[in-house]
Order: C-alpha cells, then sequence, then structure tokens
C-alpha cells in the first residue's frame, strides 16, 4: 500500500467524526460506500444498510455524542482485503465521556478509499 493510500485511510476517522459533529449527512458519501453496511447492533442500534440508510438514521434516529475524537487509528492489509481499526473518545450528554471501539472493510473507488462494511462495539473485540 503506498503511504499516500495510508494518509488517505487515516483521514477517513476524522472526516467521520466532523461530518457527524457539524451534522452534515451529504458529507458521509466521502466516507461509505452506496451500498455500505454499518453496523449499530452492539451498541443496541440496528444494522443499517445502504448509504442512504446510514443518512437518515443518523438525521432522525440516531442519539449522537456532543463531540468526537478518533484515536489508535490503524490500517491492516489481510487477504480478505483492507482493514481500519479505531477507537472513539466522546463527549456524552450531562459531561459524561464514552468509549468504542470502530471495525471498517474498506475498499478503494474512483472517489477514494470508502467503508464498505463498519461494525461498532462497546468494547473491544
Amino acid at each position: 500500500m503506498q503511504p499516500a493510500d495510508r494518509l488517505e485511510l487515516h483521514e477517513l476517522p476524522g472526516r467521520y467524526g466532523d461530518a457527524i459533529d457539524d451534522r452534515d449527512w451529504p458529507r458521509l458519501a466521502r466516507i461509505f460506500t452506496e451500498d455500505a453496511v454499518f453496523d449499530l447492533t452492539d451498541l443496541g442500534g440496528p444494522a443499517l444498510h445502504g448509504l442512504s440508510a446510514i443518512q437518515q438514521y443518523m438525521d432522525t434516529g440516531a442519539t449522537h455524542p456532543k463531540t468526537h475524537l478518533m484515536t489508535n487509528i490503524y490500517v491492516d492489509e489481510t487477504d480478505a482485503g483492507v482493514k481500519l481499526y479505531f477507537r472513539i473518545v466522546a463527549m456524552l450528554s450531562g459531561g459524561k465521556m464514552g468509549t468504542a471501539s470502530y471495525y471498517d472493510d474498506v475498499v478503494q473507488t474512483p472517489e477514494g478509499w470508502r467503508v464498505k462494511h463498519r461494525v461498532i462495539t462497546s468494547r473491544r473485540r
């Protein structure tokens, strides 16, 4: 993998956090593929299928932290494809803090790297 690819992949979590914090749902098209799966079941949420379902849920169904801080970002090339891992530290309502782990399968598209499948867990696997 070229350094430019790694850099672009390392930027995806920050771009995602900013899109959520800014409530800029169209910007999620720069994060996810059109047919992406976003699995929130470990957090008590749904498994979302497709970019439009992700955008709609983020706009109407999600309870968002006040801010996202992405950390521990790394990329692994595997026989099954490219994996992107990171953690979130989030400010919740009432001044509480929370964490979660993100596990992404990412693919290179003509528009750049995008998340094809994301699983969020409240604890590390």
